[in-house]
């Protein structure tokens, strides 16, 4: 498909380039910014490694992850170079949380309760039922969780999957499910698979609007076009790199519908609490009875969540966030000997699980609530995201530091939720946009020559910000400056050594490397089984954003009659825009019958209508210029939109 679904997920799984050249070293201000930052940790905390650590039972023996070819999709020894102190080009907590994560392999949570870790941005999580396996969570892609079940089966002894729970909608919580069970097998009820309600509609349609530019943003997030290493991509925040391969998605057979629905599963007891809105639009914690063991999905990590990715979505709301968490531990927080999520390690102990609940729920509330003070004290979000601190007790936790989602980039986010992107002041009502407004600035800051001078001079003082804002509004008027794009990229790596987000490190570097090699797309992973899965109306919202409205003045109306499912859309032009309603009879210029996997190909460019009509897949009846006009509306999007240069 020409649009990214999920796109955070199809980048993730894109294969790095190799570097050019050495990379520069941390300058002073770096260096210090640095020292200042380890100074305010808490060192002595190193209950992570042991819950890390705890359980290993092995892992794949010689590393290697591969596809039903024998390619190697992924090498898990790469990970032992995350190990020892931290390399002055890594900040020392973004560098801890990369060590943490690269540990890889099989893991005994409880008695009858194991994890996966290390094999992709998740976690696999494994239940023994009567009969068979319980699976939460089964990865993003059908390589990784194949190669996840065959580790399970070789140390535990093989079972069937007798179910599959998808926690939320996002697709590294679902992507591999075609790699430890069937549709054939989902079908006869031999595996029943268990996720919230409106899981598949999110699941689907979530990012396909904004999929192209979120995907090309997201290569930036997820560093998929850096090379792994201390002066690259050490870590995603959340899990250590995304493995390649096929993502697919096998629908609910039952969906979870409220808070307090249980289900007992080849003989074991789930309780359900539903937290939509949270950190994914479809999302579910889960409670074991039996093991007493806490699942919090997302919805509780070992580092900062975000808000609002860097790479875009919807903002997600805090204050609901801290609730649910609060909610989770007042259900079972008194209960459970071990709590797991999707991402990172278990946590062991009813004192410990209290205190991650709590101080965690307190950290998202937090954002909210100081963010809103500071923005009904008249503070703009660039300006809340500045003064923002979280309370000591708050971000000396580990589970609180920003590894992946960001402070600053939260309470911006907290403002754009309630007040949007305008700050208030009338300057900013009709800004110049980009093209416009840096020649000016150039011209006014005496030409190219002197604001380069500039940009270097701060440079070569540490006070990197200020320089990136004139190198970068430098190369935005002038790119073709000799020395220009080379001293932001130089500015670029000095703020990425210091970056405590995983994110913004890699935003950074990948910023720097464009400005270097130019635009090096990143390649998706292979997403027809998601695709699949889009309703007719998604298609048609697809084709409604590419219209080029020029193209579309006079009016015409299409109708598209889906013989698989009997639906029929009718698709009106009119006044440069394109609607499209469902199940109305009204007559049509023209009218095209075609199946919906069909229709699923021809929007995104896989097959042409001549070869549909030729295989006998399309018919089509009514004024033939009608339909050629309608096929010459439609702009596609860019894949390779410039982000650091015009």
């Amino acid at each position: 498909m020409n649009h990214a679904i999920l796109a955070v997920l199809l980048a993730a799984t894109a294969p790095p380039v190799v570097a050019q050249g050495a990379a520069p070293q941390p300058n002073a201000a770096a260096r210090a910014d640095n020292a200042a930052l380890v100074a305010t940790l808490d060192w002595a905390d190193d209950a992570d490694f042991a819950f890390a650590d705890r359980g290993f039972l092995g892992s794949i023996p010689d590393g290697k992850i591969r596809d039903a070819a024998g390619r190697t999709l992924r090498d898990l020894n790469d990970e032992a170079q995350f190990s020892g102190a931290a390399p002055a080009t890594v900040n020392p907590s973004l560098w801890r949380n990369a060590s943490l994560l690269a540990r890889h392999g099989l893991f005994e949570v409880a008695d009858g309760l194991w994890q996966v870790r290390g094999f992709d941005l998740s976690n696999m999580t494994v239940i023994r039922g009567q009969t068979g396996w319980i699976l939460i969570d089964p990865l993003t892609t059908v390589e990784a969780a194949r190669a996840a079940l065959a580790l399970v089966n070789r140390i535990l002894g093989e079972r069937p999957v007798v179910a599959v729970i998808y926690t939320h909608s996002h697709a590294d919580h679902f992507g591999g499910v075609a790699g430890v069970t069937s549709a054939a097998d989902v079908q006869a009820g031999r595996t029943r698979i268990i996720a919230p309600d409106g899981f598949m509609e999110h699941a689907v349609a979530e990012n396909i609007i904004a999929g192209p530019a979120m995907l090309r943003r997201a290569s930036y997030m997820f560093g998929t076009l850096l090379p792994r290493g201390a002066t690259g991509h050490v870590s995603s925040g959340l899990g250590p790199m995304g493995t390649p391969g096929a993502i697919s998605l096998i629908p609910p057979t039952d969906s979870i519908t409220r808070t307090g629905e249980t289900r007992t599963i080849d003989g074991v007891a789930i309780e359900f609490q539903l937290t939509p809105g949270t950190e994914a639009p479809a999302e579910m914690n889960l409670y074991l009875p039996a093991l007493r063991a806490l699942c919090l999905a997302e919805n509780a990590n070992a580092a900062m969540h975000n808000l609002l990715t860097p790479r875009g979505a919807l903002v997600r709301d805090a204050m609901l966030w801290a609730r649910y968490l609060l909610d989770a531990r007042r259900r079972w927080g008194g209960q459970a000997d071990v709590v797991f999520t999707s991402h990172f390690w278990p946590r062991w102990g009813r004192a410990v699980i209290d205190d991650y609940l709590l101080r965690h729920a307190q950290a998202y509330a937090f954002v909210h609530n100081e963010s809103v003070r500071l923005m009904n004290q008249g503070l703009n979000a660039v300006e809340i995201g500045e003064a923002i601190r979280l309370p000591p007790p708050l971000a000396r936790a580990w589970f609180n530091r920003p590894n992946y989602g960001s402070l600053k980039f939260n309470a911006r986010a907290v403002y754009q939720r309630y007040l949007g992107a305008f700050d208030g002041d009338p300057a900013n009502l009709d800004p110049l946009p980009r093209a416009e407004l840096a020649p000016r600035l150039l011209a006014q800051m005496g030409g190219a020559k002197r604001v380069l001078a500039a940009g270097r001079a701060a440079a070569a003082k540490g006070d990197d910000r200020w320089a990136a804002t004139l190198l970068s509004t430098l190369v935005r008027a002038a790119p073709d400056t000799p020395g220009a794009k080379a001293a932001l990229a130089g500015v670029y790596r000095q703020l990425a050594w210091r970056a405590e987000t995983a994110p913004w490190r890699d935003f950074y570097l990948t910023g720097a490397q464009e400005l270097e090699q130019g635009i090096r797309p990143a390649s998706g992973a292979n997403a027809a089984g998601i695709s699949a899965n889009l309703s007719v109306a998604n298609l048609l919202d697809t084709l409604a954003v590419r219209v080029v409205p020029d193209r579309a003045i006079a009016p015409m109306t299409i109708a598209f009659e889906i013989p698989d499912s009997g639906e029929r859309h009718l698709v009106s032009i009119g006044n440069g825009v394109m609607l499209h309603e469902q199940g109305v009879g009204d007559p049509a210029q023209a009218t095209l019958v075609v199946p919906r996997r069909a229709l699923i190909g021809l929007v995104g460019g896989a097959v042409k209508a001549p070869d549909l009509m030729a295989s006998g897949q399309l018919s089509f009846s009514g004024d033939p210029m009608v339909l050629q006009r309608f096929m010459g509306l439609f702009q596609p999007p860019r894949a390779d939109f410039p982000l650091v240069a015009p």
